[in-house]
């Protein structure tokens, strides 16, 4: 399992921006701003319907700690379109670690093995430093909302 102080490990992938899709490269927001990398398990799921309404809503506090969300799931990008559609929009990216599969999630550890969901994501938050380091990361079980002000005290102190 990567812990705090590790470097984060790069991806290249298809994100969904306010329904606009565009292409998300983690190397290049190095410098630039610390990334709360919120994984999930799938779309149409209700813990994750609230999960993302969250960042939503808290976006404001998110930014103002310097930082963006970048939710991600093992779940098609057109699938995740339709979703959001029906429950948002969003104005962080939600990626797609669809294709090859997991293969994102496998980088972080937190593919899942076992049911339920298994072959998703585990619902896990990973913040990310300006330099690339991992400075937080906690695996949540699959029923229950990661702790948003876990993750905004970590923010603030970076």
């Amino acid at each position: 399992m990567l812990q705090a102080g590790d470097m984060a490990p790069d991806f290249d992938i298809p994100v969904l921006i306010g329904g606009v899709k565009k292409q998300f490269r983690l190397f290049e927001r190095r410098g630039k701003q610390a990334l709360m990398l919120a994984f999930y398990p799938l779309n149409w799921e209700p813990v994750s319907a609230r999960q993302m309404v969250i960042y939503q809503v808290e976006r404001e506090r998110i930014l103002g700690c310097q930082a963006e969300v970048v939710a991600i799931s093992v779940d098609h990008i057109m699938n995740a379109t339709a979703w959001e559609r029906e429950i948002g929009p969003f104005d962080f990216p939600m990626a797609s670690d669809f294709w090859p599969h997991g293969e994102v999630s496998r980088r972080y550890d937190v593919l899942r093995q076992t049911d339920p969901f298994a072959g998703a994501s585990e619902r896990a938050i990973f913040v990310i430093d300006k330099s690339g380091k991992i400075a937080f990361c906690k695996i949540y079980p699959v029923d229950q909302l990661p702790d948003l002000e876990e993750a905004l005290e970590v923010l603030r102190r970076l």
